[in-house]
């Protein structure tokens, strides 16, 4: 699609700056987008590891402060005689103390035989019944102390194994197994949320999740979609996208007993390019807009000499070679400006010295074709002149030869004042006249000529022909024509003159045998100073078609049959 405005430097210039900037600042604008959301990705993901590592260094305190607890019950002398009576109230009562001072209000804590038989549960959390199957997976470490994950009852604690040994005659023995942990559950992940900044917490167990600080619709998907694994996962959630740590929760024996997942939600990166879009967007449009607005500026600026050399070229067009461009400035454009005026300068000069020229040319030109134009009338009288100082002659030729000079006089009296006329825009008002009497004053002007040459000339013209004709005129038409005909037959021959009504009009033929017209000047030959090789400058045809044609008629040429040369007049009747 073309624009209008799109064809002007103008709107040229200002539509590639446009694009220019609108193309820069999209390549800034994309790395700009790019880079940060690689930051803000990477500042996200540093925020989820130091999530974890905060998570395990709270865990870890909570886990070292639980064996610190179980080892000093088990070293206590009251614990162990309280033990070794196997007496279960008394164990009871005594794991009861105890507890009570240095236990936490979230804790759970459990006694124990060798095999894993509860003896005591304090805390409501741990089974208070029954055998408890860590113990079998702790005992693998005895007398050390182990800790991990366990499922139990539906619920995952985080859990430490303390074995109670007591001196005996044939070494130390296991009285009982100190159990003690911490239930994880929301209270736990709410926590951790807001000791870690704000990072979300699932835990997982069996892939299912028994904490979270988000709601159950939030984190069944996460839980669906999750895989163990390590590095940082995205998730693609309906409520949005996460990024996702997991770390693996190890039971008693080394094994997986869950997964704990560290999230937090792209919301935050998301409005962060958001507002990062608009910033560059209003940056674009502003820097769009100045940069049109310096463009235009520039461009106007350097488009005014441009214009000015435009309108001094349609002035020297129309030939007002004068015109000449203000200079403003010593640049480029000023240096074209001053070389455009020097150039209009030599136009100028250059175009009087030819006019100069051309006028001394078309003043030999109409010299030489006067001169030749006179030289029949001239060499008639002449000739006449002659023949009556040289002989006797009877009063008849006497007559004749007179009224020779006299004609010949007339057409030289008729084509002056014909130049004059035709110089001045004069035209003389037509008057009625038999044209056999205007091709016959035209004949007798020439028959001198013509006899010398060897041509004759024959003519066929109705003496009932009447038309109204500017008659001095029309005779230098037949004039040139059978001067030219006589003229191109050097070695003799025959000049055909006739006429007869055509419609409503007359047309005349006058045709001759010479050579013909060469084709190199048919197409130029009633064109003024075109000669085909004759004496003369060819200002004869010239003005016998404007005659033609100031009679509402015309004048042609074509290739005659019979070889020579074809001359059509028409003339309205």
């Amino acid at each position: 699609m073309n624009l209008p405005w799109s064809h002007s430097l103008l709107g040229k210039i200002t539509l590639s700056t446009s694009i220019a900037i609108t193309l820069l600042l999209a390549a800034a604008g994309w790395f700009v987008q790019d880079v940060t959301r690689q930051v803000l990705s990477e500042n996200l993901r540093n925020e989820i590891q130091g999530s974890l590592r905060a998570y395990e260094s709270l865990w870890q305190a909570r886990a070292d402060m639980l064996r610190s607890v179980s080892r000093a019950l088990s070293n206590m002398s009251d614990v162990r005689r309280a033990f070794q009576t196997n007496d279960r109230a008394t164990i009871q009562d005594t794991a009861t103390e105890f507890w009570s001072r240095i236990g936490q209000n979230n804790s759970s804590f459990m006694v124990t035989d060798p095999q894993g038989e509860v003896i005591a549960s304090l805390g409501g959390n741990l089974p208070t019944s029954g055998k408890f199957g860590v113990v079998r997976d702790a005992a693998k470490r005895f007398p050390d102390q182990s800790d991990g994950f366990s499922l139990e009852g539906g619920r995952l604690f985080e859990l430490v194994v303390t074995p109670v040994y007591v001196q005996t005659q044939v070494g130390s023995g296991l009285l009982n197994v100190l159990v003690a942990g911490f239930p994880v559950d929301q209270n736990v992940a709410r926590d951790l949320k807001n000791r870690t900044g704000g990072s979300d917490f699932v835990f997982l167990s069996g892939g299912l999740p028994v904490a979270s600080t988000l709601s159950d619709a939030e984190t069944r998907p996460i839980a669906d979609q999750y895989r163990r694994g390590s590095g940082v996962q995205e998730l693609k959630l309906p409520n949005g996208e996460f990024a996702v740590l997991g770390a693996t929760l190890h039971d008693l024996a080394g094994a997986p007993a869950g997964d704990l997942l560290i999230l937090h939600n792209f919301d935050s990166i998301r409005r962060d390019l958001n507002a990062l879009e608009t910033r560059l967007f209003l940056i674009w449009l502003t820097a769009v807009l100045a940069g049109l607005a310096v463009s235009v500026l520039l461009a106007r600026r350097i488009l005014r000499p441009i214009r000015q050399l435009e309108q001094a070229a349609a002035l020297i067009a129309g030939e007002n070679y004068g015109a000449q461009v203000p200079i403003h400035r010593d640049d480029e454009l000023g240096r074209l400006a001053r070389t455009f005026n020097t150039m209009s300068g030599s136009i100028q000069s250059a175009r009087e010295e030819l006019i100069r020229r051309e006028r001394i040319s078309t003043i030999g030109q109409l010299s030489s074709s006067i001169v030749h134009d006179l030289r029949n009338p001239l060499a008639s009288i002449y000739g006449g002149a002659e023949m009556m100082m040289d002989g006797d002659l009877s009063p008849d030729q006497l007559q004749r030869l007179a009224g020779n000079i006299y004609r010949s006089s007339r057409v030289i009296n008729e084509m002056l004042q014909e130049l004059v006329d035709v110089s001045r825009g004069r035209i003389h008002p037509p008057e009625t006249c038999h044209l056999s009497e205007v091709i016959g004053a035209a004949v007798d002007v020439l028959s001198p000529v013509a006899a010398e040459h060897n041509v004759t000339i024959q003519t066929a013209v109705d003496d009932a022909i009447e038309l109204p004709l500017e008659r001095a005129r029309m005779e230098r038409v037949f004039l040139n024509l059978i001067s030219n005909g006589i003229e191109a037959m050097q070695g003799g021959g025959e000049i055909s003159i006739s006429a007869h009504r055509n419609g409503d009009g007359i047309l005349v033929d006058v045709s001759d045998t010479g050579p013909g017209i060469p084709a190199s000047v048919r197409a130029r030959l009633f064109q003024p100073f075109v000669t085909s090789g004759k004496n003369g400058l060819g200002l004869g045809l010239a003005l016998s078609r404007q005659t033609l044609l100031d009679h509402g008629g015309d004048l042609w040429v074509d290739d005659n049959k019979a070889g020579g040369a074809r001359f059509h007049l028409r003339l309205p009747g």
